[in-house]
Formats: structure tokens, sequence, C-alpha cells
């Protein structure tokens, strides 16, 4: 008898030290799937905001450009009406 319950013992031993190692390669599997999960996000959100700030530059280039334009028009209408009215 107290072979057999040695035997379960040394048995139940050997199934709780397997099923620790077992765990600890899903503990780990799922480390490194968090760790990707993380990276492609970070990966993805630095492209997003890349992107985000060329289209916000270009629409201040643009913004620019019409200002000016718009500026220069103004400048032009000025310079006509103090024609005009000089050649009063």
């Amino acid at each position: 008898m107290k072979k057999l319950f040695l035997s379960f013992a040394a048995l139940a031993l050997v199934a709780s030290v397997y099923s620790c190692r077992e765990t600890k390669e899903k503990a780990d599997e799922a480390t490194d799937t968090m760790t990707e999960n993380v990276e492609e996000t970070v990966e993805e959100t630095t492209n997003a905001i890349e992107e985000a700030v060329e289209e916000v530059t270009e629409e201040v280039e643009a913004t620019g450009e019409e200002v000016e334009e718009a500026v220069e028009g103004v400048v032009e209408e000025v310079e006509q009406v103090i024609d005009s009215i000089g050649g009063n």
C-alpha cells in the first residue's frame, strides 16, 4: 500500500511539474502575442500621426498661398483706387 501511495504521489508530482511547464509556455506565448500587438499598434499609430502631420502641413501651406494671393489682390485693388484718385 505504501508503494502504491508513493507511486501516486510521484505521478502527481510529475503531472504538476508538466502542468507548470505548460502554463509557463502558454504565458510566454501570450506575452509574445501581446508584445507583437503592442508593436503593431505603436507602428499603426505612428503612421497615422505622420499622415495627419503631412495633411495638416499641406493644408497650412495651401492656406498660406491663398492668403498670399488674397493680399496681393487687395494690394492691386488699393493701387488701382489710388491711381484712379490721383488721375482725377
